[in-house]
């Protein structure tokens, strides 16, 4: 086959595993906008201030993301065997998912859409 041939480069990019500890939700009921910005405010932070942080941010999404960091350490813990201390959140994102569609009935037979947007949340750990 070519080098660049299409087959040869997905196979290389597969051969390369990351090793580090993630948790991934998908299907989050929370819309992206508001995923990041609970996101933002944790990218970079070690877990413990990490924690602190969701478990007194009083938007709802940060009760999801702070159950999918909790997900995150002990994967490290249990697969990787990494001391908790020693972690930090490296990447943190959020990605469109499908959006549920629905009907709100409205004055003179008018039917209007509404949308539920969803995503797909991932956190990235690593050691320092």
């Amino acid at each position: 086959m070519a080098k660049g041939h299409r087959s040869q480069i997905k196979r290389e990019r597969n051969a390369v595993k990351d090793t580090r500890p993630s948790a991934k939700i998908s299907y989050a009921r929370v819309p992206v906008q508001k995923a990041c910005y609970v996101l933002d405010a944790i990218r970079g932070k070690d877990t413990t201030t990490a924690l602190g942080i969701l478990t007194y941010n009083p938007r709802y999404a940060s009760a999801v993301i702070e159950k999918l960091l909790k997900s995150a350490i002990a994967n490290a813990e249990n697969n990787n065997g990494m001391n908790p201390e020693n972690l930090y959140v490296e990447e943190c994102y959020a990605n469109q998912a499908p959006t549920m569609k629905r009907i709100r009935p409205r004055a003179q037979g008018r039917a209007y859409r509404i949308e539920k947007r969803m995503s797909h949340i991932t956190i990235v750990l690593n050691e320092k």
